[in-house]
């Protein structure tokens, strides 16, 4: 994992996890206590309520990406941007400034002026990005999105078929479209990637969010430090039952799962309480390089196969490896005694193996295994192919 200097600051596994707060100089904006027109009052919050509850990075929007709001041009962002200057000129605390821009010409305006990093929603859409954070050696957060600037986020919308191939396109889930278009374009010595959480577009649905924070791990593939913005999302919201107001509490749970999974910069609106919350995260994340003689071994994290044949690919392997490597032990309870003895008899022909013992079934194997076993039991009885229809979903 190659870590990120963004203007001194450090963003990387041997780093505290790093806390985003928000200031918004776009009337657009949906959430108020954030959003400022008046400078001195934009500093004011900045220095009592993000930088004085312990943000590293205040990420300023002169724009709202909400897909209700026609997109700004780069002119008119730049007629806003010096709200955005006068604010951080007249900041007294110490922070690191991300200016949050899809358009090059704006990222070299406000990096010329001050500002430190480069927030693009729409993942080097504007194909000189890349170049312009790299000829300011500034660090630049790479969103997942098409290439197209008036569409960020929107990953499952773009024709992969064309952009990658018909038989990729075929069998990519919408965690797969995320991690590929992260890599579209490149990424520079110093991009942090972020997995697009939030309702982008039409078709991004809260399973999509969901199965992303459960699979979040699979982006260290990437080697690159990631950010996320889960602050009061409404795939958290759902699982509770909480309109927005009420969704701190489900925020924070998701930051320590965040963190422990592999993020490092957390954007929020709530800068105190999600700092602490990603305290306990990065706590108990297992992350941390040991070693002696100039020699470190850290954990590779990757505790399925998904995770490891991502890995794997990044490094020109035959991912295919993955499923002989990575082992699972999954507990099935509910099965009748007839099912449990067929599928006491059924894995051991696919190379797996059960332990059955007070109606419960401790069944153990590879992935390649598993999967084998898995395809016999689809065609099994309804509690069997209940089976294998999660074991496929787990392993």
């Amino acid at each position: 994992m190659d870590s990120v200097d963004a203007a001194g600051l450090g963003i990387g596994d041997e780093y505290p996890p790093r806390i985003m707060g928000v200031l918004n100089v776009s009337e657009e904006s949906p959430y108020d206590p954030s959003v400022y027109d008046d400078p001195g009052e934009a500093a004011r919050y900045v220095d009592e309520e993000l930088i004085g509850e312990g943000a590293d990075v205040v990420d300023v929007g002169i724009e709202s990406a909400n897909k209700r709001f026609e997109v700004l041009s780069a002119e008119e962002e730049l007629d806003r941007l010096d709200v955005a200057v006068e604010t951080i000129e007249s900041v007294s605390g110490d922070a690191v400034f991300s200016i949050e821009t899809r358009y090059a010409a704006v990222a070299d305006e406000a990096l010329s002026r001050g500002f430190d990093i480069v927030n693009d929603v729409c993942g080097f859409a504007d194909p000189k990005m890349p170049t312009v954070c790299a000829d300011h050696d500034a660090a630049v957060v790479k969103m997942a999105s098409p290439p197209d600037l008036q569409r960020p986020g929107a990953v499952e919308e773009t024709d992969w078929a064309a952009r990658k191939s018909p038989d990729w396109a075929s069998g990519a889930d919408y965690v797969d479209m995320v991690y590929e278009a992260l890599k579209q374009n490149g990424l520079t010595e110093k991009t942090i990637v972020d997995p697009a959480f939030g309702g982008w577009s039409e078709a991004k649905t809260l399973d999509h969010d969901r199965e992303t924070l459960r699979r979040l791990r699979e982006f260290r593939a990437l080697g690159r430090p990631m950010l996320v913005s889960i602050n009061r999302k409404n795939f958290l919201g759902e699982v509770a039952g909480r309109e927005t107001d009420e969704r701190l509490p489900v925020s924070l749970a998701a930051t320590s799962l965040a963190v422990e999974r592999g993020a490092h910069v957390i954007r929020t609106h709530d800068v105190a309480e999600t700092r602490d919350a990603a305290l306990i995260g990065a706590a108990f994340a297992e992350r941390a390089p040991g070693g002696r003689d100039g020699v470190a071994v850290s954990r590779l994290e990757a505790g399925s196969s998904r995770e490891l044949r991502a890995h794997l690919r990044e490094r020109g392997v035959d991912s295919d490896l993955a499923a002989d490597w990575v082992h699972h032990a999954l507990e099935i309870d509910g099965l009748s005694a007839d099912a449990r003895a067929e599928l006491s008899r059924l894995a051991p022909e696919r190379g797996a193996a059960v332990v059955a013992d007070d109606g419960r079934a401790l069944l153990i194997g590879s992935t390649a295994s598993l999967a084998r076993l898995a395809d016999r039991l689809a065609g099994e009885t309804d509690d069997l192919a209940v089976v294998g229809d999660e074991i496929a979903r787990i392993t």
